[in-house]
């Protein structure tokens, strides 16, 4: 058996409310409560199934911050991404059964809303306050002021994010495993076939391009 290893050093023991992903995050948990809170009672259960989905989007994004390995905190982004995946489909079946609205080209800006400048408050105040307390925008915000646009502009957004994060950190992981000599092999070899594709497609440009 080998010997653990920690692969993950930190400056900041909550150095995730520095990641963009989780103040989107935490806004989109927001903005679903604010949503639920005014679902009739019949909808018990959906307003559970979605608040506990929004949530877990943020919870795993802290505790993958925390794990000691890069794989352990890829894990756990991927519990964060498959939980906000999990949000958009909600959110669209309250738009289906008519428990939210759509509008065209509605976006956040049109409440106020600039995801830049959450981020940095929520930054400042280390996100100890209610974002209700904490942005003037959300202070008198309603369920019915929200629209299905929004909802999506925002989950498409943080999906992005987690994109670049595990992108980002999948390199990170890459470099931590030494290779075998044949998969040392098999990727210079992959390397020198991606820079004898790029002077092909140079070199037909030049032919088109002289013809």
């Amino acid at each position: 058996m080998k010997p653990y290893k920690s692969t993950r050093q930190w400056t900041h023991p909550e150095g995730y409310k520095y990641l963009s992903v989780w103040t989107n995050a935490v806004l989109l948990r927001f903005l679903v409560r604010v949503l639920t809170e005014e679902l009739p009672r019949s909808e018990y259960r959906s307003k559970s199934q979605i608040d506990d989905a929004a949530r877990s989007v943020v919870a795993n994004v802290e505790e993958g911050y925390k794990r000691t390995t890069t794989r352990e905190y890829l894990n756990f982004l991927g519990y964060s991404q498959g939980s906000l995946e999990e949000v958009k489909g909600d959110i669209k079946r309250f738009y289906q059964d008519r428990f939210l609205k759509s509008k065209s080209e509605s976006i956040l800006a049109n409440l106020g809303i600039k995801l830049e400048e959450i981020k940095g408050l929520l930054e400042d105040s280390k996100g100890e306050i209610s974002l209700r307390r904490l942005y003037s925008p959300l202070k008198s915000l309603k369920g019915t002021d929200l629209t299905l646009e929004m909802f999506l502009e925002l989950i498409n957004k943080t999906d992005w994010l987690f994109r670049q994060l595990v992108s980002s950190l999948e390199k990170k992981f890459a470099e931590e495993i030494p290779m075998s000599p044949r998969e040392k092999w098999l990727k210079s070899r992959m390397e020198a076939q991606v820079n004898e594709d790029r002077k092909m497609d140079e070199e037909l440009k030049k032919i088109i391009a002289n013809r």
